[in-house]
């Protein structure tokens, strides 16, 4: 059996299911809700580009480089996309990022719940040694949103990608290890259940977008 398999992840707040091109009509409405494609330091798929997007990401399932997710709200709508990616099977090591959310369901619990969903999969079923965030240098409400999860900083790819305008991406790189997952889990639970104010949601089109 493969180490990563598709997987159905749920929590009071959100449901994370495993990709389809069922979801393709949802999707483009949801993206749609607050024209998240036209940040230019994103990589988020436009209307007219979902359907090629869910194709990417289903041909990287298939070469088992990553796994994908399509994100419910609380009432079951459709409200994003987010990833397991740039997976190391040897190395037990995932990343969560190409990440975006519809505008209705940023600074909700939805994108906090995520959060928690797949990073207690990944360390306590998947038993990663570390589990990655990365994010364009620019997006701060990105880095903030990270941040704020528990994530270190572990430095900046600089020239790293080539972003969809043609400018040059630098990638600040974070990540969660084993030894602080108790303290991280502890800190969303918090957020989720007792916090009296907004959660770790951010403004943006995701804390971790790529």
């Amino acid at each position: 059996m493969a180490w990563l398999q598709p997987v159905t992840l749920e929590g009071a707040h959100a449901r994370l299911e495993p990709l389809s091109h069922d979801h393709r009509d949802a999707l483009i409405e949801a993206v749609r809700d607050g024209e998240l494609w036209k940040i230019w330091y994103t990589f988020v798929p436009a209307p007219e580009k979902m359907a090629a997007e869910i194709d990417r990401r289903l041909s990287l399932q298939a070469s088992g480089t990553m796994l994908p997710f399509t994100v419910r709200d609380a009432e079951g709508r459709i409200a994003g996309m987010t990833t397991y990616m740039n997976v190391d099977v040897a190395s037990r090591r995932v990343e969560i990022g190409s990440t975006w959310y519809a505008k209705r369901v940023q600074r909700t619990a939805v994108n906090t719940q995520c959060k928690l969903l797949l990073l207690t999969h990944a360390f306590e079923k998947l038993d990663c040694i570390a589990v990655e965030f990365r994010t364009h240098v620019f997006n701060h409400v990105s880095r903030r949103g990270i941040e704020r999860l528990g994530a270190r900083q572990d430095g900046i790819l600089r020239n790293h990608q080539m972003s969809p305008n043609g400018t040059l991406r630098d990638t600040v790189v974070y990540s969660i290890l084993p030894a602080e997952w108790p303290t991280v889990k502890a800190h969303l639970a918090y957020e989720l259940n007792e916090r009296p104010r907004e959660p770790l949601s951010s403004a943006g089109p995701h804390p971790a977008s790529r």
